[in-house]
């Protein structure tokens, strides 16, 4: 192997590291042509865990760094949110069994066709946008975690090296996507007891969130839930311009009516 083609491996081995991957798309992009990528993986120096996806021999696959890998080296506007969001700060205890294997993930991009072949014993469930109106951002290193904050999003590490962060949603983003999801009594009991552990929400976050979910569904069982548990923090929250809509909302059948945010929970909920 001559000289160039010697440093451009290297380069790649050492940008790759023990958990990225790399994408055809990217590969080509970066000038990699797909008969030296061929040739990295006919000599045993990259595998493919998935078609049109690339790992280094050696390396780990796991959720975590495929996360890493759209955000970071696809430039995808993509988060971890909802449900496993809240998984990631410690509330699985409080989730269905098997769903802490499930991650729930949100973004304007639906994420590529790979991802959804890896072999990983987690599954990926792609949400959508989610309910809110706010513009997307770019989650490169250098983006400020005051920027993500006035998204909702924040880094989450999964360990002590700064290349293993993520953005994922703050608790007060992942209850209302959490919330917008729910369509039957048994999600209300789970968003219940989400939401029973919410003690410390930062209120003028919870405000910021309210004011751009365009989800008249979440924020009423969001704050109705949190008016059912008594948090110290909601008389805090600042409701001006925060949109709730006209009329009832028949969220679970023959349900009881909540009777300041208008939204049917189940009547057996006490």
């Amino acid at each position: 192997m001559g000289d160039q083609n010697a440093g451009k491996l290297n380069r790649l081995l050492a940008d790759l590291g023990d958990t990225r991957l790399v994408s055809s798309r990217w590969l080509r992009a970066h000038g990699y042509s797909n008969s030296l990528v061929a040739r990295y993986v006919g000599s045993g120096w990259l595998v493919s865990p998935a078609r049109g996806v690339y790992l280094r021999q050696g390396g780990r696959l796991q959720w975590d760094g495929v996360v890493r890998s759209l955000q970071a080296g696809e430039r995808m506007p993509l988060h971890v949110g909802g449900r496993f969001g809240l998984t990631l700060q410690g509330h699985e205890h409080y989730l269905r069994l098997g769903d802490a294997g499930t991650i729930t993930l949100y973004g304007p991009e639906r994420p590529p066709g790979w991802m959804s072949k890896l072999p990983l014993q987690e599954r990926f469930a792609f949400l959508g946008k989610g309910p809110f109106d706010l513009p997307a951002v770019s989650f490169t290193a250098e983006v400020s975690e005051s920027v993500l904050a006035g998204q909702g999003l924040a880094w989450h590490r999964m360990d002590s090296g700064a290349e293993s962060a993520l953005v994922c949603s703050t608790p007060e983003r992942a209850m209302l996507e959490l919330c917008d999801g729910v369509s039957d009594a048994a999600l209300v009991y789970e968003a219940d007891a989400l939401m029973q552990a919410m003690t410390t929400l930062r209120p003028q976050r919870v405000g910021l969130m309210l004011r751009h979910c365009h989800s008249i569904k979440a924020k009423r069982l969001f704050l109705a839930l949190a008016e059912r548990h008594k948090h110290a923090w909601l008389s805090h929250v600042p409701l001006d311009g925060v949109e709730l809509g006209r009329g009832k909302r028949a969220l679970v059948p023959g349900g009881r009516l909540h009777p300041t945010y208008q939204i049917t929970l189940p009547g057996d909920l006490d």
